[in-house]
């Protein structure tokens, strides 16, 4: 799978946003410990402008930025062929060369860029608020690779989004047993009460989550 794949498999922006919602409030339930959770989201990113984010621990991550102006994802695989860190001259050429004007602020983003201000990204897909598909750029991908961009490990979340891939991800992942009913919960925004937190882990308290439930701006039951 490549960029070229995720772009026809992914859904509008609002229900990509929902689903990041979704996937940070269960990694917020599961790992209490900021430092060890997979997903993250922070509805006051910047000034009218919302991020999803994953990182694997591994050195792979994805950052999805929302805005008025639609949806920017960067994507990194660390042992991606197409990583700037392999060959000179920055990003693979194609990867980001055709970002519209209105997300070009992120491409250049401190936040996505490395020291020396390099954009370290192996797969970038956007969507402007009236597009009616999701975009990427004309790549010339390495041959002889199965995942050259690193697409398939980045998002598979993103591109299988049944309760029971996330169930299975996180049963890996944490090493815990995953309740199946609360991850479908969840997945439909179900407000947040202390039943539905005790199914996934019976240690942590809607007090505990009061601080990520505001970030993320997950519905919470009254």
């Amino acid at each position: 799978m490549t960029v070229y794949d995720v772009a026809r498999r992914l859904p509008a922006i609002a229900d990509l946003r929902d689903l990041c919602r979704s996937l940070a409030m269960l990694d917020a339930i599961l790992s209490p410990e900021w430092e060890s959770r997979y997903h993250s989201f922070a509805a006051d990113w910047a000034e009218g402008e919302e991020m999803a984010s994953m990182r694997d621990g591994s050195g792979d991550d994805w950052s999805i930025v929302f805005s008025a102006a639609g949806a920017y994802i960067r994507g990194f695989g660390h042992e991606s062929p197409m990583s700037p860190y392999g060959r000179d001259g920055g990003p693979w050429p194609g990867v980001i060369d055709d970002v519209p004007a209105a997300f070009k602020p992120f491409v250049e983003d401190p936040a996505f860029t490395d020291e020396d201000g390099v954009p370290v990204v192996t797969a970038c897909l956007w969507r402007e608020a009236k597009d009616d598909r999701w975009h990427h750029g004309t790549i010339d991908f390495p041959s002889n690779h199965v995942d050259p961009d690193g697409a398939t490990g980045l998002f598979q979340l993103l591109v299988d989004r049944s309760p029971e891939a996330f169930q299975s991800f996180a049963e890996d992942y944490y090493e815990v047993s995953v309740d199946l009913g609360a991850v479908r919960d969840l997945y439909a925004l179900r407000p947040l009460d202390q039943e539905l937190v005790s199914l996934l882990n019976v240690e942590v308290t809607l007090a505990d989550l009061a601080e990520d439930i505001s970030g993320i701006g997950y519905p919470q039951a009254r």
